[in-house]
């Protein structure tokens, strides 16, 4: 028999005994699931308040706590418990004297993992442990699936993804990595509303996508029997927004690319966009790199933050190269005073692949991503690329071979893009038509053509600087995780039972 089949069936056996438990509770006359339970107090507040007790102190302060039995250790005659609520662990005490014998009975028909509720006194064991001394004591909610081995969630990544809700049972630390993530966003959107942004939404599903180069997942709306497509980024209907008189506005939302999934990448992600009429590129790094300076203090009193042995400092202002710059930099190649075809043979070189039509502008920006991102450690803007890399941004001021675009990065990866907008109608509506042209052409990242878009912007959109951040990226770099699966509560994953044929397959070949 496999290890596999035996552990199957040695927890179905598990959950038949659990059911056996539920139904004498049952027959006994309690209600294993009731309506509520008035707690009165969390776990963390209750121990830290309390620290100070002397071994073996009580008080008459009472407590009502409630939580996941994590431990039970039954005496006969007296039992100690440690149960988990979000804020942690607290230890119970319960005497069968106090409880009296009809209530104590019950304990025996408890397991790892049920969900109970205490009212008593607080004292400080010989051991000096903070504790619960039980007068009451209710059953709120009987499991009947056994929980995880300890640190079973540590180990098993699939399951950690695949089954979130026991990750945060079983891994208080992964609690603590999505508790700072809410508050990262509240401090993202305490900072814009303090510059007085306004917040909006734009919609997730739409009739055309566009903002990025990015494959679109597709949908269908019975209603008008017609194709849609889940949005790929806000940025199209933001702008309309600018044209509409908003001066200042930003979105938090979800996006959806169909795309690989990595390290740093999964199909559904959130981030953050925001429009500000009247500036341009150079004051949008500053609104952005401020945030991230200020969402730093915020949670952790400094703008330095260790990472992999390595010291972050994400004070502003960050270091700012331009792309010809950090190939300089980074790999030696003035590419400035290059032909395509030194590129051609550079790329070679290094063994960078591309399919379509190769310009300078984009052989340029693929030798920066091979040989520049992975330099960049620290925080660093990268500023002026090629012109071919986006339809959607204003010309270099000093140089028309590139746009007025930064890219910031940290820890080789990408956290930002951001422009100068580009808001002359006749240039945007050539730089679409092109795009739908490669689109149709088959290059399935590029723009589709937006009628409705370049007429909001024909009516007469501002001077306006724009950027976008991932706010799971942000989260990766802040709080120290290794992947964007480990700061997305329910990240995208196939089936089991896909993945295990494919394990199959594997194993066959």
């Amino acid at each position: 028999m496999s290890e596999e089949k035996s552990n199957e069936l040695s927890e179905n056996k598990l959950i038949q005994e659990r059911l056996r438990k539920l139904n004498e509770l049952k027959e006994a006359g309690v209600n294993p699931y009731p309506y509520s339970f008035d707690k009165t107090h969390n776990a963390k507040d209750t121990n830290e308040k309390y620290a100070g007790l002397e071994k073996e102190d009580k008080t008459e302060d009472s407590v009502k706590v409630a939580g996941r039995i994590m431990q039970l250790r039954n005496m006969g005659k007296a039992c100690f418990m440690h149960i988990q609520d979000e804020s942690g662990k607290i230890q119970l005490y319960l005497r069968k004297d106090d409880l009296g014998a009809d209530t104590y009975k019950l304990l025996k028909k408890l397991d790892i993992g049920d969900i109970v509720g205490c009212e008593g006194k607080i004292f400080k064991t010989r051991m000096g442990e903070v504790t619960v001394y039980a007068d009451k004591f209710q059953i709120l909610c009987k499991g009947i699936r056994p929980l995880p081995e300890k640190y079973h969630g540590l180990k098993d990544v699939e399951l950690r993804y695949r089954q979130r809700y026991l990750d945060l049972i079983m891994n208080q630390d992964v609690k603590e990595v999505f508790k700072k993530r809410s508050l990262m966003i509240r401090y993202i959107r305490d900072y814009f509303h303090d510059l007085d942004f306004n917040e909006v939404e734009t919609p997730a599903l739409q009739i055309v996508y566009g903002g990025a180069n990015a494959r679109p997942f597709e949908t269908h709306i019975n209603a008008w029997d017609m194709k849609m497509f889940l949005s790929i980024s806000p940025e199209l209907y933001l702008k309309r927004l600018i044209v509409g008189g908003f001066d200042k506005v930003f979105t938090i939302c979800k996006n959806f690319r169909n795309e690989g999934v990595d390290k740093t990448h999964n199909p559904e992600f959130t981030m953050l966009e925001f429009y500000h009429s009247y500036i341009d590129r150079d004051r949008v790094i500053e609104i952005f790199e401020g945030c991230v300076e200020y969402v730093c203090k915020k949670l952790f009193g400094s703008t330095k933050i260790k990472r992999n042995d390595i010291e972050l400092d994400f004070k502003a202002p960050w270091a700012r190269l331009t792309m010809v710059e950090a190939l300089k930099k980074f790999a030696d190649l003035d590419v400035n005073n290059m032909e395509l075809e030194q590129l051609k043979e550079l790329m070679s070189q290094h063994k960078i692949d591309y399919d379509g039509k190769l310009t300078w502008g984009v052989a340029v920006e693929m030798l920066f991503e091979e040989l520049c991102e992975d330099s960049l450690v620290q925080p660093t803007h990268i500023l002026d690329h090629p012109r071919e890399s986006t339809p959607l941004c204003k010309v270099n001021r000093n140089d028309d071979r590139f746009v007025e675009r930064v890219e910031s990065y940290c820890l080789g990866a990408e956290l930002c893009n951001g422009y100068s907008e580009l808001n002359d109608p006749v240039e945007q509506r050539k730089l679409l038509e092109a795009q739908a042209e490669d689109l149709r052409a088959g290059a399935d990242e590029a723009h589709p053509m937006d009628e409705d878009f370049v007429q909001a912007i024909e009516y007469g959109m501002p001077p306006t600087g724009g950027l976008g951040f991932g706010v799971d990226r942000m989260a990766i770099m802040l709080l120290g995780v290794d992947t964007i699966r480990d700061v997305i509560l329910f990240p995208t994953m196939k089936p089991v039972k896909e993945e295990e044929n494919k394990d199959n397959k594997d194993n066959k070949e």
